[in-house]
């Protein structure tokens, strides 16, 4: 079969894997047409890397496989980006940081590595919000600068994870790697269209999805975690399937599920967001799906009490820890902060360097944090549901502002507010109490930028969440590619 360059950028991961495992496509020819495909939408800058000849050498590789030996590959010759704050080998991991800039990791993160040692190729490092805090990923560090939106190149793509959710949505790499901390992998996802996965993290022990120790680099062992993304919630599947070794996954049967609906996080909302999330979910309820409206009145009260004691505490023994387990040639959290390019990661570091929040993180550990997991666990349990259904963002992307790096917004002519506060406000307080949570699309607002809705469920449900999640994205399809 003769596949057109059209042909092979519409793919998903599940499909490419199916053609290059059949035979009926070659991996390098593939690799080809990404490679050429990021180099023509290089306006984007959603890479901070590119590995040409390392990924061409790749899929040369498992072309030269037996069938066989292809067919027992779950990722052969899949191309992947990985995101920027996440260890590779032979590619830089810099965390769109100056002082981190050059700097090559001795050996891939464990997630990584179990892409690779399944037939995937890293196309790329996916470049990003700096050093991973915060949601625009307008970095303004001289080598990065601010990631696109391929819907509208003038929008933010979301972040941190910015850059691998554009290279996914403008078709670049079907899947990849993002990082996760208060709503890494779901803002960028809903804002470009395309899924996220934040999976559970729970008591950071057993209860942790995806074991990555000094492998990326760092904001908070309590909410970091790895999390996969891609154009359908089958890729996402897929991967999370190769990292944990769970393989497959059936589609839940919607009729048998109970969804909670929580009031919070349905207030405020912009209204072009809130009619296209509305309209999911019409659809969701004529197919068979159980809506259940949820009060969880002090959800956001008990998360401000979590959220920056731990975001503002936790970076400074964490990161120092990356830097020495890694044998960077930086040696210290303040030697990095000095060379920060961009003013709000700056000042957040101020804020961390002074431990402006040392003084509340033992209470935000020992009493609202687990009073924040009770009151998921109790409404969970009490209502019955499998999941909690709400927007991802409260409003889709707004225009890059390139002088600050974050900035204030308004919701439909509303008082200002923090642009950091406003999009995170719905993917935090699951971040806080470890639950996983699962971005994927709704739709299209009338001017045509993506809508996000977000699933969660209690700790350990991931694969439960990605079952509902097939089945939701039957009933609300996929989005069309952006025109770019």
């Amino acid at each position: 079969m003769t596949w057109t360059v059209d042909q092979q950028l519409e793919l998903t991961s599940t499909q490419a894997v199916e053609a290059i495992r059949a035979g009926r496509l070659k991996a390098a020819d593939y690799v080809a047409t990404l490679i050429a495909r990021a180099e023509a939408l290089a306006n984007l800058n959603a890479f901070t890397a590119l590995d040409v000849e390392g990924a061409l050498a790749a899929a040369q590789r498992i072309d030269a496989l037996g069938l066989n030996e292809r067919a027992r590959l779950p990722l052969a010759g899949l191309p992947v980006v990985v995101k920027d704050n996440i260890n590779t080998r032979v590619l830089p991991t810099s965390a769109g940081t100056p002082a981190l800039e050059g700097f090559v990791a001795a050996r891939h993160a464990p997630s990584v590595q179990r892409l690779v040692d399944a037939g995937a190729i890293v196309l790329g490092k996916a470049n990003m919000h700096e050093l991973a805090f915060g949601i625009t990923s307008t970095n303004l560090a001289p080598h990065a600068g601010p990631v696109r939106n391929p819907w509208d190149p003038e929008r933010i793509p979301g972040g941190s994870s910015g850059g691998t959710a554009a290279a996914i949505a403008a078709r670049i790499v079907p899947s990849g790697l993002g990082t996760d901390t208060g709503g890494s992998t779901r803002i960028p996802a809903a804002l470009c269209g395309i899924v996220g996965l934040r999976p559970s993290v729970g008591d950071g022990g057993t209860q942790r999805r995806y074991h990555d120790p000094h492998a990326v680099v760092p904001i908070s062992h309590t909410r970091d975690t790895v999390g996969p993304m891609g154009r359908t919630v089958a890729d996402v599947a897929l991967l999370d399937g190769v990292i944990t070794g769970l393989g497959p996954l059936a589609q839940a049967a919607v009729t048998n599920l109970r969804v909670g609906l929580p009031a919070p996080f349905w207030a405020g909302l912009e209204a072009a967001t809130e009619d296209v999330a509305r309209a999911a979910l019409a659809k969701l309820a004529a197919a068979g799906v159980t809506l259940v409206p949820v009060e969880m009145s002090d959800i956001f009260a008990l998360n401000d009490r979590v959220s920056m004691a731990i975001a503002l505490h936790e970076p400074i023994d964490d990161l120092q820890g990356w830097l020495a387990a890694n044998q960077t040639p930086v040696q210290s959290v303040a030697d990095v902060a000095a060379r920060i390019a961009s003013p709000d990661v700056r000042a957040a570091y101020d804020a961390i360097l002074a431990d402006t929040r040392g003084r509340d993180y033992q209470t935000a550990m020992t009493v609202w944090r687990p009073r924040l997991q009770q009151l998921y666990a109790q409404t969970f349990a009490a209502n019955g549901l499998d999941a909690l259904l709400f927007p991802t963002t409260r409003l889709a992307a707004v225009p890059i502002d390139d002088l600050n790096g974050s900035s204030s917004v308004s919701i439909d002519g509303s008082a200002p507010i923090d642009e950091l506060e406003a999009y995170l406000r719905n993917t935090d307080p699951a971040s806080n109490a470890g639950i996983p949570g699962l971005a994927l699309p709704a739709g299209l607002t009338e001017a045509g930028l993506p809508v996000g809705l977000e699933l969660d469920g209690p700790t350990g449900s991931d694969r439960r969440l990605l079952a509902i999640g097939l089945a939701f994205e039957e009933i609300l399809g996929a989005l069309p590619a952006p025109n770019i």
